[in-house]
């Protein structure tokens, strides 16, 4: 069976690929089908993660004496949670247990890529760069930290979401003097 496209469609049908193909803010439900298993109610979470789940409301998150924020979305402790952090529209889970032993800016990118993810969907790679321009913006991210960051995704091995950790880590550096101030950008007059 063959579909015929009108003209006009095909081009809007091209600009909303390219669009995607090239990072388009769109937030993480904008690319989660609702009822699949990447699309988790915040009450249903809560519900089945059980009595250590914690629920933290927004702009309450504390993290090694960081006030962490992802606009209005609250943040959901939980120590049965299989990685260090993960998100679901309109929600950031975090892992304690496995958090506690990372170094501070380890810590706080992890937060910050998974609150990437309801900004930039479910791209991994602009999460990262997320995580680590917020990082350098609020400063709590230096030099000395993003290698800590570096070495710490450096052990990952490529999955399905996200690619090599010495990739990654490349990416991310890129990230991180994209997000430096004017001034000290290199050919910058601002004073």
């Amino acid at each position: 069976m063959k579909v015929r496209v009108s003209g006009i469609a095909k081009t809007i049908g091209i600009a909303v690929f390219c669009a995607f193909a090239a990072g388009a803010a769109l937030a993480q439900s904008d690319y989660v089908a609702p009822g699949s298993d990447l699309d988790v109610p915040l009450d249903q979470y809560l519900k089945d993660a059980g009595p250590d789940a914690r629920l933290i409301k927004p702009g309450k998150l504390s993290i090694d004496r960081h006030r962490m924020l992802c606009g209005r979305r609250p943040t959901v402790m939980d120590p049965k949670f299989d990685s260090w952090g993960g998100a679901y529209p309109g929600y950031v889970i975090l892992n304690p247990d496995r958090l506690k032993e990372l170094p501070t800016p380890v810590k706080l990118f992890i937060y910050a890529h998974e609150c990437g993810h309801q900004f930039v969907g479910r791209n991994e790679t602009a999460a990262d760069c997320f995580g680590v321009k917020r990082g350098r913006r609020y400063g709590w991210l230096d030099e000395k930290g993003l290698d800590q960051v570096c070495e710490f995704i450096s052990k990952l091995k490529a999955s399905a979401q996200h690619e090599a950790g010495p990739e990654r880590c490349k990416k991310i550096r890129i990230c991180y003097k994209e997000a430096a101030p004017r001034a000290t950008r290199s050919g910058s007059n601002t004073q």
